[in-house]
């Protein structure tokens, strides 16, 4: 099932954020895609603010994972782009940890885990256009993420 949304100011985005917050209750797995400065760590970051977390959320591409365990849910923050495939492999079984509990879990950069994610996750693929405007794109065929995706569709 997939689902898109047009943002054209930062301020759909926060809206966009707080409702996809509101229906991540049981937790998430979300693998992020999409170019550099497209908007994946900044919709981390108004997600991280929907779900009430206190500390300063910034990205993780130096030291590839952040954990913050101030809101609502524990939000755990990868970013897979300074690792080589090699690296990537050594990394997959903490990685299948993150996705089980209730906690929100984003990895930033999931195309170099060349599609290794087995387990039940939500693709989320951030585009933009010239206009400057957002395209949240979300698609799972698993049936909890499928509930998140008809839920942002109401």
């Amino acid at each position: 099932m997939k689902y898109e949304k047009v943002c054209k100011t930062i301020e759909e985005t926060k809206e966009l954020a707080q409702r996809f917050a509101k229906l991540i209750t049981d937790g998430c797995f979300v693998s992020l895609y999409g170019e550099i400065g497209a908007g994946k760590t900044a919709f981390v970051k108004l997600v991280a603010e929907a779900l009430e977390v206190k500390e300063k959320v910034t990205s993780p591409t130096f030291v590839i994972l952040n954990e913050y365990h101030s809101g609502l849910l524990p939000v755990y923050h990868f970013d897979l782009y300074r690792l080589e495939n090699e690296g990537v492999k050594t990394i997959l079984d903490e990685l299948r940890e993150y996705s089980e509990g209730k906690n929100v879990t984003f990895v930033e950069w999931a195309e170099f885990s060349q599609d290794e994610i087995p387990f039940k996750h939500l693709r989320i693929n951030v585009t933009y256009s010239n206009d400057d405007s957002r395209i949240y794109s979300f698609e799972s065929d698993n049936d909890d993420m499928i509930k998140i995706i008809e839920g942002l569709q109401k």
